[in-house]
């Protein structure tokens, strides 16, 4: 009887939630109703709910989920308060009268706001709100458009300090400030993937994103261009690479960076006169939601979790994976094609939340770097925003493109970044030092000397 109880405990919460029923519920509901049954059958003791309360106090002591609402609250302020689209309309005066000079500002917006915002639908909705009707009254391919648009709201998934990789380091159980030493690199060359697809796309095909005019992009000097995108996209640019910088260097956690980045944002606001109490409102409203929803998932997963392990479900997970050939590559190869086809059914929170956690001890089991596997894996659940028909990112562009442009236009745009990320999961696969031996750096504060000049004679 012990011996299927975590296999029923999995197979029923699949069927919660095909009903549609909330994740953060269901993994709770389904804790709690074979939490009873084990404790009924003898398979523990209720000296369980003890460790359970210890998990909820760890979750609510967690340094690094500080970060969440500072993270967010940053995103939604450059959102909210216009700055976002500043920065866009300025580094457009720069690019935009190059052939696809609209897509390479759209990936560089998209990536300072994914860096920030951390959510993929709060990220494809701000992208799409600011670049979609330019690049459409562009005379852009709607394809092209979509598909920029989409895959570069989906960078959310890698770019430090993404709240993405926030929840796998603390459902995989790895340091957070590793993750993000290994994610920087993979990042950055996802990002010049798409540059280098929109190079070559304009290339070959320069009618599908023509260069805008002269009247439409900029009608002054060089200069003065210069000058405006330094003084609007530079602050919003620096707040992003100082936070980035204080992190990686080990002067500041995450939770610190997250804070010094709202404190930037906010005086900024103030000093462009953008802050008004109604945008204000708006930010933290929608700060509160989502770091609620959030929480209440975490406290699902870790009352799930602590069941399912009390019932031996990670003795069950490690003999379904006992017979696979090819050892830790075997297994790596089979769990990312794995999360790749259940992306197509399963969002990236029901994955992140059920799938991974189980899955964290075989591969510490087969000696597998977890920073390393941490990064792959938020590589390829960025693809299940991409995938079509369900992926949640098309559905959020669907959202804010107009009727005249069709949903398989939308489709067929995302195809071709779809098949750069996975590109970048084969890379990461084959070429694993790209996490792994990224540069350590740090700085100790009590050792820095300021040495001033000698007083003159």
């Amino acid at each position: 009887m012990g011996d299927l109880l975590a296999p029923a405990m999995f197979v029923c919460l699949v069927l919660v939630l095909f009903t549609g029923f909330p994740v953060a519920f269901s993994l709770a509901a389904v804790a709690g109703a074979f939490a009873a049954v084990g404790i009924a059958t003898g398979a523990f003791n209720a000296s369980f709910l003890t460790n359970m309360l210890f998990r909820i106090q760890g979750t609510f002591n967690n340094d690094n989920l500080l970060a969440l609402p500072l993270l967010i609250f940053m995103g939604m302020l450059l959102e909210r308060t216009g700055i976002a689209e500043d920065m866009f309309v300025a580094l457009n005066r720069l690019f935009g009268r190059l052939p696809g000079g609209l897509a390479y500002t759209t990936v560089i917006v998209g990536a300072v706001l994914s860096a920030i915002t951390g959510f993929v639908s709060a990220s494809v909705v701000a992208v799409g709100l600011i670049a979609l009707p330019v690049m459409l009254r562009a005379k852009y391919d709607p394809k092209l458009a979509a598909g920029v648009i989409a895959a570069s709201g989906t960078l959310a998934q890698v770019i430090p300090p993404s709240l993405v990789l926030i929840i796998l380091a603390e459902q995989l159980e790895v340091s957070l400030n590793e993750i993000y030493r290994g994610a920087l690199l993979p990042s950055a060359l996802l990002v010049l993937s798409y540059l280098a697809y929109i190079f070559i796309v304009t290339r070959l095909a320069p009618e599908r994103a023509p260069p805008a005019s002269r009247s439409a992009s900029d009608a002054g000097s060089s200069s003065g261009v210069v000058l405006d995108v330094a003084f609007t996209a530079g602050p919003p640019l620096a707040i992003v690479a100082a936070m980035l910088a204080a992190i990686y260097f080990g002067v500041a956690t995450p939770s610190e960076g997250g804070a010094i980045g709202v404190t930037a944002t906010l005086l900024l606001g103030l000093a462009k006169r953008k802050v008004t109490g109604r945008n204000l409102r708006q930010a933290m409203d929608v700060t509160g939601i989502l770091c609620s929803g959030i929480i209440f998932l975490l406290l699902g997963a870790s009352f799930f979790t602590l069941v399912f392990r009390g019932l031996d479900g990670q003795v069950w997970i490690e003999s379904l994976f006992k017979n696979i050939p090819g050892g830790h590559i075997g297994f790596i190869v089979f769990i990312n094609v794995a999360i790749f086809f259940l992306a197509f059914f399963l969002d990236f929170f029901e994955i992140a939340f059920i799938v991974l956690p189980l899955i964290a001890p075989v591969a510490r089991q087969l000696g597998i770097d977890m920073v390393w596997l941490t990064v792959l894996l938020a590589v390829n659940l960025q693809t299940s925003f991409m995938h079509p028909p369900f992926g949640i990112a098309l559905y959020n562009l669907r959202s804010v493109t107009p009727t005249s442009v069709p949903t398989s236009r939308i489709y067929w745009g995302a195809v071709p970044f779809l098949a750069l990320q996975v590109l970048m999961v084969g890379l990461l696969i084959l070429v694993p030092q790209i996490v792994t031996e990224a540069p350590t750096a740090k700085v100790d504060i009590d050792r820095v000397q300021i040495i001033l000049p000698p007083p003159p004679d």
